[in-house]
């Protein structure tokens, strides 16, 4: 999985992920394939972390049953359980009750990172 995301007018970052995890030689290449870019912008190249971006219907199918939280068009924030993620939409189960989100109206999107007991 890739993902990029604007940080500044001159700045973005480069989110790498894969299955078996990523390491600083990954991030390396990463880098050396976006050299040309250094010369315009800086450039960040992570792994997504703990609290990983969730940008694509597959993505938040994959956290059914997490917390994630939420920023919207609609609604600065919103924070809560995954409860279903279909193609169109994922259902949060918030304190307000449960709340369906397009994604098209999701600006960011991240799991949050809850240490297991």
């Amino acid at each position: 999985m890739l993902a990029v995301e604007l940080t500044g007018p001159e700045r973005f970052t480069v989110f790498v992920d894969r299955p078996e995890g990523v390491d600083h030689a990954l991030c390396e290449q990463v880098t050396r394939v976006l050299w040309d870019y250094l010369r315009t912008y800086a450039v960040d190249v992570s792994s997504p972390g703990l609290e990983r971006p969730l940008r694509k219907p597959e993505h938040f199918q994959q956290v059914v049953g997490k917390r994630v939280k939420l920023k919207t068009a609609e609604r600065s924030k919103l924070r809560g359980e995954v409860r279903r993620a279909d193609e169109d939409a994922v259902t949060v189960a918030a304190d307000s009750g449960e709340v369906d989100v397009p994604y098209e109206q999701i600006v960011r999107g991240n799991l949050i990172y809850e240490r297991e007991q």
